[in-house]
């Protein structure tokens, strides 16, 4: 392969689960040699969690770690922390997401890594972060999500708070450490120096659920859950379609631009002008009957016929995609956005591929590796001979 945009730079990944992973995953595809170095025997717990065969790693394992190689180290052993440290040596970043304290008590905490490696980005992500009341806690997707403030603004407003499937505590502070990495990669060009890169779920969160804090602001009280109404505008919601299965729906956007265009494609220019629906603040008032004349059109036809008589019209809309759906569909498949692999042991399988296009850095997606694939070739790098290797295999300490 050509170089890519991070060839020659290399991440030492100890994270497991989603939030790091992704992270690694992310850098890998964009051309970073990423070691993931996991605990002999066992691995990365997604390896096994939710597993629908017994002889291969879950899904959820191969959906989080394409692209990288795969290191077997037992850092409880101390010759298992030498040949950690050595990697370190080599490595420009260490990503990890132990829990509260734990990386420390291993002894590879920030400051006795800087010592190691003063150019090393020492990238953590935590859930609630290393400082502030919450350090200790622990926490997962639905944890991020409602300490976030997500889930409040999330559901119906006669429903409970409401978890979103969209992995915004994990994935989401996966992308935003990403960033935090990059920065710190350039940071260095100029200093010759490493730092330490630090990013909670929780702060991902809240990040990404501005908008609403803004409106809490703006409005000066607590946020209401709105369901699928977007705003004050009208038509701003999913609006169901034949045959009327649970997915058979199209979410159409209307601004006041729009609104001509709009009562062309469903052949309703009698109601151009009509007081009642004329402006936003009209058809705010009138919004049941703006929902029920759209949604008489659109129960007449399926999803994807709606979003094409529409969409050609200029209206903003979208088919709600079911999960097949999306696996299949044609444009996703076209910007390699769905993606068919071939692993060793699983065989063929589909995946995601990568969101981030670079003209100058095609990313070619390769599988996740086999628990350990790769120890001879990353410790042969490191100078350990086959002797060496295979005295440390038999103490246990790889």
């Amino acid at each position: 392969m050509s170089a890519q945009a991070l060839t020659g730079i290399r991440v030492v990944d100890v994270t497991n689960n989603q939030a790091g992973p992704s992270c690694g995953q992310m850098l890998a595809w964009l051309g970073a040699d990423v070691i993931k170095v996991e605990e002999p025997g066992r691995g990365d717990v997604a390896r096994y969690s939710q597993r629908d065969r017994p002889d291969a790693d879950a899904l959820f394992f191969l959906a989080f770690n394409a692209n990288k190689r795969s290191l077997t180290l037992n850092l409880k052993h101390p010759d298992g922390r030498e040949v950690f440290r050595a990697l370190l040596r080599t490595a420009d970043v260490l990503l990890e997401n132990f829990g509260p304290g734990v990386i420390e008590r291993l002894g590879f905490g920030y400051e006795a890594v800087r010592e190691t490696n003063p150019r090393l980005v020492y990238a953590s992500i935590k859930g609630f972060g290393t400082w502030g009341p919450y350090r200790d806690y622990k926490s997962y997707e639905p944890i991020a999500q409602a300490m976030g403030g997500a889930m409040s603004v999330t559901g119906f407003p006669d429903g409970p708070p409401t978890f979103t499937w969209p992995s915004i505590g994990d994935s989401g502070t996966g992308m935003h450490c990403v960033i935090g990495i990059l920065a710190a990669l350039m940071q260095r060009h100029a200093t010759g120096q490493g730092q330490r890169v630090e990013v909670s779920m929780q702060d991902a969160v809240v990040n990404l659920i501005r908008v609403s804090l803004r409106d809490h602001q703006r409005f000066g009280q607590v946020m209401e859950r709105t369901g699928n109404q977007l705003g004050a505008n009208v038509p701003g919601a999913a609006y169901r379609c034949h045959p009327g299965g649970p997915n058979d729906y199209v979410f159409v956007f209307v601004q006041q631009q729009m609104w001509h265009a709009l009562l062309g494609a469903i052949d309703r220019k009698d109601l151009v002008g009509n007081p009642r629906y004329e402006t936003p603040d009209a058809r705010w008032q009138n919004r049941a009957e703006v929902d029920a004349l759209v949604e008489t059109w659109t129960r007449q036809r399926t999803k994807h016929e709606v979003m094409t008589i529409l969409a050609g019209a200029g209206v903003p809309c979208g088919a709600c995609l079911d999960t097949a759906e999306v696996l299949a569909d044609p444009h996703l498949l076209a910007r390699d956005m769905i993606v068919e692999m071939d692993h060793p042991v699983r065989g063929r399988f589909v995946t995601v591929g990568n969101p981030i296009k670079l003209s100058a850095s095609p990313t070619t997606i390769t599988p996740s590796p086999l628990l350990g694939q790769h120890r001879e070739a990353i410790l042969g790098e490191l100078g350990y001979s086959t002797d060496d290797i295979r005295a440390l295999a038999r103490d246990g300490a790889i």
